[in-house]
Formats: C-alpha cells, structure tokens, sequence
C-alpha cells in the first residue's frame, strides 16, 4: 500500500491542483479584470458560477465514461480541453463570452474530481481511503495557498499589450496540458494491470479489492445505474455535499475581494492573506483525516468540521466591520470546511461500488457543485444590493448548519437488502 500511496496520490494531488487553480483563479482575476471589462458583482458572480451548469450537465456521464474506457485515457481528454479553454478565459471581452467560455470550462473539466474519487475505490481498501482522499484533496487549500501570490503576481505582468490578468489565465493553463499528456503514460487504470508492482503485491491488492466489492455489494445490493440515480440515500448526501461545497466555493472565489473589502492591500499582499488562510486549512485537513482514519469513525468528524465552518462564517458575518476578527473567523471556516470534504467523500463509497459508485459519486458531486454556481451568483447579487457581504455569509452558515442536521437523517436511512438484485 505503501507503493501504491507513493505512485498514485503525489500524481493525482498534482492533477487537482492545477485544476482547482484554474477553476478558482477567477478569484484573482476579478481583482483587476472586472475593472477593465466593467463587470458589476453579479455579472461576475454568474460568471463565476455558470461553470457549474455545464459541470453538473456532463458529470454523470463523464464518469461512465471513465469507468468504461478507464481513468488513464479519460482523465488526460478532461485535462487537456480544460487546459484550452481555461487559456482562453485570456480573451474574453464582454459578459456574454465570458459565461460562454466558463461554461465550456465547466463542461470539459466535469468528471475530473469524481473521476479520481471513483479511481482511488480501485485501489485503496476503506480503511486507508479517507487518508488517501484526504491526501489527494489537500490539493484544494495548497491550490489556494501556493496558487494565490503566484496568481495575484501576474496580475501586474502586463506586457505585449495584455492585461496581467490575461497572462495568469494563459501561463496557468500550460500545465494543464502538458499533465494530460504526461497521464496518458503515467497513470495505470487497475491494479492487477500495475507492471510497478511486484507479481505478489498484484496479486494481493486485486484479491483485497475484489473481496470488498463482494462484501459491498452483498450487504447493499449491486446498484445499476438507475437505481444508483434514483438511491434515497444517494440524494441525501448530494444534499449534504452541496452545503459544504457552498462554503468552499465562498471562499475560493469571494476570499480575495473580502479581504481586499477590508482595507487598502495590494494585490500581492491579497494574495499572502489568502495563502495564510488556506495554510491553516491544509493543516486542519491533514491532521483531521489521519484521526478520522486512526479511529475508523467518520460522522463525527465530519458534523463537528462542517459545524465549525457554519460558526466561522456566521462570526465572520456579525464582524465584517472588525477585519482581524473577520479573518480569524474565515480561517476557522477554512479548516472546518477543508476537513469536512475527505471525511465526506469516505462515508458514500461505503455503500457504491461498481457502475452504480460511477453513477453515484457522480451524481452526489454534480449535485453538490451546483453551489458552486448558486452560491456565487448569490452573493454577489446581495453584495450588490445590501453593499456588504454579510447577508450572503449568514445563507451559507445557514446551510452548512443544516447540512450537519441532514446527516442525522440521511444515515439512519435502511440500506437495501442484500438479497435485493438489481439488472445490470
């Protein structure tokens, strides 16, 4: 396992974190671009969140696709068209290409991040899961801590007649590309196909993983993929997952305008603040998972984090006008929020496997990530109405507390006999 963890989960974090950067850089970009182009907070919040339609519209199939044809080949077309449209984010002139393009965006990268959730299911048992899937999605904070004075830097290079920001776009989606090609060759979709391991080790992981597929689907029935769509419970954590992604999303893409609400900073400095922010969250997230996983228990480690993240942003709302309580409040809604997402995503996998885990990872992420487009949209729309961020932060602590509550609900939900048989 050791082997595996040091082959897979460096490569994969790197993966996320080019694509969170380019999924949040618009965050930065809005420092200056929305200046240049004349976007008021609601054009930019809707363009910010019109990502997530398209997202949600092709994640469920995207991960069919992924789950037929195999993650190596899948996840390299999803990086490289994300990686061209992301650099085109460089030449938008006007609201209506700037949804266009975003919504491309969101389309090209859907699957991605449940793609990678479906493909650590083939390799790692459940009870090292939630540490490798806290390790892969420690990415997200560390997108935002190295990622943001990196990105609020370009935003001074303007050269050869282009704006700083339209340089960040281009230079950040390079990589993109040039990892899908490098996933082509470095990835290995199963592990009885791992040429890296020995014959012995092969052997080993494909017996441990077969027999926990086995074991799942004697306990909670061999879902197809109607019945993983149509799956109560699976409804229920795609609720849930959409109030914790509300609250990432809030600070991925509203932070940096926040903290620059609170006072003259340049954008480099914007950027320092957010990296201390998202520090903390790494911590929080490492720290979190390790316990979680050392004490097998997973519901109380993810209320009492999605709890914290609900008091952090409901402080941050009643404080806005103090910056230093504002700040320490929003960093605790980072750590609570950073630790809630890899201890979720160990609790669905325990009852999905096969085509009906493709189908309903999926669709609990798809779900989840239309507060990505909601929660911007929001927002800004109260931003600019009320002239204040505090109205929008009390919804988002309003749901994160009742996404807390729904998990009472969700998880005293019966599981479907063993006996039950599903077509396939």
């Amino acid at each position: 396992m050791k082997a595996v963890l040091w082959r897979l989960i460096p490569f994969v974090m790197l993966l996320y974190f080019i694509a969170y950067l380019d999924r949040v850089n618009i965050g930065f970009a809005a420092l200056t671009m929305n200046a240049d182009l004349g976007f008021s907070a609601t054009v930019y919040g809707l363009g910010a969140g019109i990502f997530f339609i398209g997202y949600a519209l092709f994640e469920v199939p995207s991960n069919i696709f992924l789950h037929k044809l195999g993650a190596r080949v899948w996840i390299a077309r999803i990086m490289i068209t994300w990686g061209l449209l992301s650099g085109a984010m460089a030449f938008v002139t006007n609201p209506t290409s700037f949804y266009i393009i975003r919504f491309l965006l969101g389309a090209a990268e859907a699957g991605f991040f449940p793609g990678i959730i479906l493909y650590l299911t083939y390799w790692f048992p459940a009870k090292t899961r939630g540490k490798a899937i806290g390790l892969f999605m420690v990415s997200i904070p560390l997108s935002a801590m190295i990622g943001a004075p990196i990105s609020s830097a370009l935003l001074g290079l303007d050269w050869l007649s282009m704006r700083g920001w339209q340089w960040m776009f281009i230079l950040e989606a390079i990589p993109a590309v040039i990892l899908g090609i490098v996933t082509i060759f470095y990835l290995t979709d199963r592990p009885e196909q791992a040429k890296w391991l020995s014959p012995g080790q092969r052997d080993w992981l494909s017996a441990k993983m077969a027999a926990e597929r086995g074991a799942i689907a004697n306990q909670h029935g061999e879902k197809s993929l109607k019945a993983a769509l149509m799956d109560k419970k699976v409804l229920g954590f795609a609720f849930i997952y959409f109030c914790v992604v509300l609250g990432s999303y809030t600070l991925g893409f509203w932070l940096p305008q926040m903290i620059k609400s609170f006072g003259e900073m340049s954008n480099f400095h914007i950027g320092l603040a957010t990296a201390g922010v998202n520090m903390f969250g790494v911590v929080a997230m490492i720290y979190w998972t390790r316990r979680s996983d050392a004490r097998q228990e997973r519901l109380g480690h993810f209320a009492f984090a999605v709890i914290l993240a609900a008091i952090g942003f409901g402080v941050c709302a009643a404080t806005l006008s103090t910056p230093i309580v504002a700040v320490i409040a929003l960093t605790f809604a980072g750590m609570g929020i950073f630790s809630a997402l890899p201890t979720f995503w160990a609790l669905p996998t325990t009852f999905l496997t096969g085509v009906g885990a493709a189908a309903g990872i999926a669709l609990i992420n798809s779900i989840g990530n239309l507060a990505g487009y909601l929660g911007p949209f929001v927002m800004g729309y109260l931003k600019d109405q009320t002239g204040s961020y505090s109205a929008g932060l009390v919804i988002v602590s309003a749901l994160l507390a009742c996404g807390a509550l729904s998990l009472l609900f969700v998880t005293r939900m019966k599981a479907p006999s063993a006996n039950t048989q599903h077509p396939a």
